[in-house]
């Protein structure tokens, strides 16, 4: 199986036991949550190995967290303690269906402080692949520059790079710069993977073909856009095609999902899948996600993918 690496913010995920409003729950489970962090448990899950390269406050949380990585065979060569700063953390709301309210506290968290000395003696050796999402940069310009030398240093070692733009509006404080930085990295990756809206947003055109043609023209080989129940539009190499989402009985968390689904296209083109067995395998994790109460609860190992990609 392939080798991948990412970069990211692992958080503290407080989860409320009851329904109602944050500010009227007294009682809450802790996990574990960020963006890469579920993208590496989907791909342990199926069988990859992934290196995760971050810092972690030197407090209870954060310790939890490096232990929660290597319970769940994540690798934390690159994870590291900085005792002048906090871990990230994070309180979402529960629901019965659709998007809960989230809460996070993660400005000038230990993760924010990351530079370019975090990724000094990092060793591309037996690296096929990185996965980059747009959270990373919106911390802080120092976590900006790392995201920027992890490119280059792909590039010139030959690794594929894959792009989700996980737009997180709360973290920036100007939204025109948001969509300058966001889809200036966007457009030096192999593969990027936005929703429609975010492609919207960023590229400033409507349709799928208009926004994969605007990424196309920067130089971006596949473009895959996540259209939620409805599936997937993908544009690569010449090829146009649309995946229909699998049948969900009763969403119940949509948090997860679009990192499910980078699951399930990075996997699978890393395993050798046609795009169109790609696109379709990352159709089935997006919904196998909004199935779960958790954040990454829902994300299949080969077995439990396999049956339910089987009943379609």
């Amino acid at each position: 199986m392939s080798k991948i690496l990412t970069v990211g913010e692992p958080m503290a995920l407080f989860v409320a036991e009851q329904e109602g409003e944050l500010k009227d729950v007294e009682k809450f489970s802790r996990f574990v949550a960020g963006a890469e962090v579920n993208f590496s448990i989907g791909m342990v899950r199926l069988q990859h190995e992934v290196t995760y390269i971050t810092r972690l406050g030197d407090d209870p949380f954060g310790k939890q967290i490096e232990e929660f990585f290597q319970r769940n065979s994540i690798d934390t060569s690159y994870v590291a303690y900085n005792a002048q700063y906090f871990t990230g953390m994070q309180w979402k709301q529960k629901v019965i269906s659709g998007d809960p309210e989230v809460f996070s506290l993660r400005r000038n968290s230990a993760a924010s402080h990351m530079d370019l000395s975090t990724i000094a003696e990092l060793n591309w050796d037996g690296f096929d692949h990185i996965h980059l999402t747009g959270i990373p940069p919106a911390l802080s310009k120092g976590c900006r520059e790392v995201v920027y030398e992890l490119i280059k240093q792909a590039k010139e070692k030959g690794v594929q790079i894959s792009y989700d733009p996980n737009l997180r509006p709360g973290l920036w404080e100007d939204k025109a710069e948001m969509a300058r930085v966001v889809n200036d990295l966007a457009c030096l990756a192999d593969i990027v993977i936005p929703g429609i809206s975010e492609g919207k947003l960023l590229t400033g055109k409507e349709t799928v073909q208009e926004i994969a043609d605007a990424y196309h023209a920067a130089g971006v080989k596949t473009v895959v856009i996540k259209l939620g129940a409805d599936g997937a539009y993908t544009s690569s190499e010449g090829q146009q095609f649309c995946t229909p989402g699998f049948k969900v009985p009763k969403v119940v968390d949509t948090v997860g999902a679009g990192d499910g689904f980078a699951v399930g296209l990075v996997s699978g083109l890393l395993e050798g899948l046609s795009m169109q067995e790609a696109v379709r395998r990352a159709t089935a994790i997006g919904a196998l996600a909004v199935m779960s109460p958790g954040d990454n609860d829902g994300l299949p190992d080969r077995e439990g993918l396999s049956a339910f990609m089987a009943q379609e």
